[in-house]
C-alpha cells in the first residue's frame, strides 16, 4: 500500500499553519495526489435567529462563508504554483449542520486526511467536527499535527500505541508507508490484561505481521504508572525520541470522551509529534 490521494482541509490559515505544509510535504515524498479543500463555515446556529430574519440572516452568512472559502483557495493555490507535486483545491462554503455530509464525500476516497489539532486556543466546535467527520463518516486514516510542527515527508522513529483494539489494528494497517520507511518502531503496550488473548505474549502476534511487511518493531510493555494513559503514552514518545505516534481512535463513543474525557482526546490535546489515527 501507498499513499496515492492525501487531503487536507482549510478553514483558517493560522489554524493551518502547520497542516497544510505537513499536507505538502507528505505528498512530495509519497508522489502523491494533493487535494485541497477550502472550506468556508455558517457557524451560527439557525435556530439562534430570531423571527423573520432566518433567511436574510442565513444569506448573510452564507455569503461570508463563500467569500472565506474563496479567499482560502487562492491562498492554497499560490503557495501550490509552481510545485512539484499533483494537486487540486476545491473551494465549499457549508453550514455546521451539513457538515458531516460534505468532509465524508470529499474525503471518503483519499487514502489519508492531513488536519491541524481539534482542540485548544482558537479553535471551535468546528475543528474537532471535521476529524472526527473524516474518521467516522468518511472512513479514512487521520493525521494530526500539533502546533509549529515540522513534518518533513518521512518519519523514523515511530511509536505504536496497542491495546489489541479494532480501531488501533486499523490505524497500523493505515500507516504502514510511514512504519516501512521508519528507522524504529516501537509497540508500546500499557498494563497489559492478565487473562487476555495475548497475555502470554504481549504484541507478539501484531511485532509478527510487521515483520512480513518489512518493518522490524521492538515491543515495550509499561506499567500504569500514572492516572492517564495518555500521559504514559506521551512519556514513551519522549524517551525513543519517536516523530509520529499511531494509535486508534475513540475505542469509546465520541459522547463520553466529549464529557469525561479519554486517551483520543488528552492526546490530541497534548501530544507534541503528529498522531496517525484510525476509528
Amino acid at each position: 500500500m501507498a499513499y496515492k490521494t492525501i487531503t487536507t482541509i482549510l478553514t483558517d490559515a493560522v489554524l493551518n499553519a502547520s497542516s497544510f505544509p505537513a499536507a505538502i510535504s507528505l505528498s512530495e515524498h509519497a508522489g502523491a495526489h494533493l487535494d485541497v479543500l477550502c472550506l468556508g463555515l455558517d457557524r451560527a446556529q439557525p435556530g439562534f435567529y430570531y423571527a423573520g430574519a432566518s433567511a436574510m440572516v442565513v444569506q448573510d452568512n452564507l455569503a461570508q462563508a463563500r467569500e472565506d472559502a474563496l479567499a482560502l483557495e487562492d491562498q492554497a493555490r499560490k503557495t501550490l504554483e509552481g510545485g512539484a507535486i499533483n494537486w487540486s483545491t476545491t473551494g465549499l462554503s457549508a453550514q455546521m449542520v451539513a457538515l458531516n455530509g460534505v468532509i465524508a464525500h470529499r474525503t471518503r476516497f483519499s487514502d489519508l486526511v492531513v488536519l491541524p489539532r481539534p482542540y485548544g486556543e482558537g479553535r471551535g466546535h468546528d475543528s474537532e467536527a471535521i476529524v472526527e467527520a473524516a474518521l467516522f463518516n468518511g472512513a479514512v486514516p487521520v493525521l494530526i499535527t500539533p502546533d509549529d510542527a515540522e513534518v518533513s515527508g518521512s518519519f523514523t522513529n515511530i511509536v505504536i500505541a496497542w491495546n489489541e483494539s479494532t480501531e488501533a489494528l486499523r490505524a497500523i494497517r493505515s500507516a504502514l508507508p510511514f512504519l516501512q520507511a521508519a528507522e524504529n518502531v516501537s509497540i508500546a503496550i500499557i498494563d497489559p490484561p492478565q487473562h487476555g488473548p495475548e497475555r502470554s505474549d504481549p504484541g507478539g502476534a501484531l511485532s509478527q505481521m510487521l515483520s512480513r511487511h518489512g518493518v522490524r518493531a521492538e515491543v515495550s510493555v509499561l506499567a500504569r504508572t500514572m492516572p492517564r494513559v495518555s500521559d504514559i503514552l506521551n512519556r514513551h514518545v519522549r524517551d525513543q525520541n519517536a516523530d509520529l505516534l499511531v494509535m486508534g481512535a475513540y475505542g469509546h463513543s465520541r459522547f463520553r470522551e466529549s464529557i469525561l474525557g479519554g486517551a483520543t482526546r488528552h492526546m490530541l490535546e497534548v501530544s507534541e509529534v503528529p498522531i496517525l489515527m484510525a476509528h
